[in-house]
């Protein structure tokens, strides 16, 4: 992976990681934050779908809202990010040596919008991620297994837990995709 360039501080978590059972307003949110992206950018939304934990029918989940946005080109920041900024959100971090990803944030609701270019693998394994948490219970209950043990211990960073997920996430994938 990449060196990772913050655009934005992160701020310390020193803190477990709370998670929240499913809550059926997390699509109703995403609605909104989907319908802001494509006010914002029009025809440059090449595709834009809810993916992450909250997407997940009865997973728990941090109350966050993971974004898949696709554009015609990551890198080319000056062709979203202005509309994107105006439409209330902020560049948190871009990692230019992989997949020419940024990471978007919005505040209210909180939301991780993942921003990749058309034919980005990573675009693939979200997707094929998501869709086999929500066909197989086990597969979710596995993976809510292991969320609910990491989430009690001490993170210094919130990307510290999802790191600590690397090896069942990539299982699911595995599996998914095999």
């Amino acid at each position: 992976m990449s060196d990772v360039e913050y655009v934005t501080p992160e701020p310390p978590h020193n803190a477990p990681v709370t998670l929240e059972e499913y809550n059926a307003e997390w699509p109703r949110w995403y609605a909104v934050e989907e319908a802001k992206i494509r006010a914002a950018l029009g025809d440059r939304v090449v595709l834009v779908e809810h993916c992450g934990s909250t997407s997940v029918p009865g997973l728990a989940a941090k109350p966050l809202i993971d974004v898949l946005l696709v554009v015609p080109d990551s890198a080319d920041e000056a062709a979203y990010v202005p509309a994107l900024v105006q439409a209330g959100y902020y560049l948190r971090l871009r990692e230019p040596g992989w997949y020419e990803h940024r990471l978007v944030k919005g505040t209210s609701p909180n939301v991780n919008m993942h921003v990749f270019s058309p034919g980005c693998v990573e675009v693939q394994r979200m997707l094929a991620f998501r869709d086999r948490l929500r066909s197989r219970p086990e597969e979710r209950a596995e993976y809510e297994r292991v969320k609910r043990e990491l989430a009690v211990r001490t993170w210094e960073r919130v990307q510290d837990y999802a790191d600590a997920k690397t090896q069942v996430v990539e299982g699911i994938i595995a599996r998914a995709l095999g």
